[in-house]
């Protein structure tokens, strides 16, 4: 695969257009997530389709949630057609769409419209980092029987799915093949997957960035936990939890997860959040490092030094040294999408689940 082309597009090589469509989409997420009122003629578009579904009016949510999984669709086909001689690719990308289009999307909404807890259960914590405050964890008890059981998978995905699967597959069965935000990114953020800085700067900023968050996510959901059983708003007499709970949402939730992790794709590439934000991927990564089978294995004699591999990378880690020197390549930030496989014109690197460590 010939790599030029993309440097020369405006949109794809942070040109004017590239800068035009991550303006709109920063603008698109400040309006819908804090003033929705000002596009509320194009939530109301999609009304109809909203009192089919869940039997009432079309919120913003709704729309939100309407109008991301159309993208990953659409996007989704021109990634099918994109590699359609690459099965891993095509099977991949049909993973998402579907999880996205069934467990993200159409089921949280009939759940609703059964008057049931609203729960994506794909979404895993601490992605779903509101998933043990107070009015979740009350409406699931409230539900009954099939509040407890949303409950207990919560927490299985948590503390048995994940080590599990990421023991036996990496993270790559979650991050490339069932989440949302990574579904996002694969198909619409594909254009735009070159722009991942690759230095040694962005990968210390990337460790420090997504292994802090994971850790704020956890002291948060610790407070949030605290004040659910005590019924005191003070941890320690000092820290207010609600607050914690408040700046988590906002500056983490919102800002990044929503306006930087998907605005910025036409600036720092398409996994701006999976890379330097989401505590899950961190948990994910974790494991992958130092438990998992899973890894990229290298023909260094067939290297030819071309820098596709590295070029596509969109989690920013360059893999043409790793060729270059023969090595596995076992990275925590790695999220198994084979890009690096498929553009490789020698059949150098190949994604692997070894047998042992």
């Amino acid at each position: 695969m010939n790599n030029n082309y993309i440097f020369q597009n405006p949109a794809t090589n942070r040109g004017w257009l590239g800068m035009l469509i991550g303006s709109l989409l920063i603008i698109f997420y400040i309006l819908l997530y804090w003033f929705p009122t000002s596009i509320q003629w194009l939530i109301s578009l999609t009304d109809p389709i909203s009192l089919f579904i869940k039997g009432k009016v079309a919120d913003q949510w709704f729309f939100y949630g309407f109008i991301y999984t159309i993208a990953i669709l659409g996007m989704g086909i021109r990634m099918i057609s994109k590699y359609r001689h690459n099965n891993y690719q095509k099977v991949r990308t049909i993973s998402v769409m579907f999880f996205q289009t069934c467990f993200a999307f159409l089921i949280p909404e009939l759940l609703a419209r059964l008057n049931l807890p609203y729960q994506d259960f794909k979404n895993i914590f601490p992605l779903d980092y509101a998933f043990f405050f107070d009015y979740n964890i009350e409406k699931k008890i409230a539900a009954g029987t099939i509040g407890y059981f949303m409950l207990a998978w919560g927490v299985f995905l948590f503390v048995v799915g994940v080590p599990v699967m990421t023991y036996f597959f990496g993270k790559r069965w979650y991050c490339s093949w069932v989440c949302g935000c990574g579904g996002l990114a694969e198909t619409v953020g594909d254009p735009f997957r070159q722009l991942s800085d690759k230095s040694l700067k962005a990968w210390k900023i990337e460790r420090y960035s997504i292994y802090g968050i994971l850790a704020f996510s956890l002291i948060m959901t610790g407070g949030v936990l605290y004040t659910f059983f005590t019924k005191e708003s003070k941890l320690f007499g000092i820290i207010d939890t609600n607050f914690i709970r408040y700046i988590y949402g906002f500056l983490i939730g919102s800002i990044f997860a929503g306006v930087v992790g998907t605005g910025f794709y036409p600036l720092m590439g398409n996994r701006v959040w999976c890379r330097f934000g989401c505590p899950l991927a961190a948990y994910l990564g974790i494991v992958q490092r130092y438990k998992s089978r899973y890894r990229i294995s290298v023909n260094a004699g067939q290297c030819i030094s071309c820098g596709n591999c590295s070029t596509f990378c969109e989690m920013g880690i360059d893999v043409r040294a790793y060729a270059q020197k023969g090595q596995d390549i076992v990275r925590a930030s790695c999220v198994g999408c084979g890009i690096c496989s498929e553009v490789c014109p020698r059949g150098v690197l190949n994604l692997e689940n070894i047998s042992s460590k």
